[in-house]
């Protein structure tokens, strides 16, 4: 392993000495794991955060076409080519 050194806000502290805690483990070995399951998923993000933040954006944008639900197979063909 290679030590390295970061500097965290007093609240990145408390929460990850905390959670480190309730998880029965040392805040490197979280740290460590954070950072791989940042290096492991597309953009550091779960398949659950990538689904929260489609959610978000369900109905925010509007096409104009009120048939989108039934044609939406149509649409999508007709944008890639």
């Amino acid at each position: 392993m290679v030590r390295t050194q970061i500097q965290l806000t007093e609240e990145q502290y408390r929460h990850l000495k905390k959670r480190a805690a309730a998880e029965g483990v040392s805040m490197a070995e979280l740290i460590r794991n954070g950072v791989e399951r940042f290096l492991s998923t597309p953009g550091g993000l779960t398949d659950d955060e990538l689904r929260a933040g489609a959610r978000e954006l369900m109905g925010k944008f509007r096409s104009g076409k009120n048939d989108v639900a039934k044609r939406h197979d149509e649409y999508l063909a007709e944008d890639h080519r």
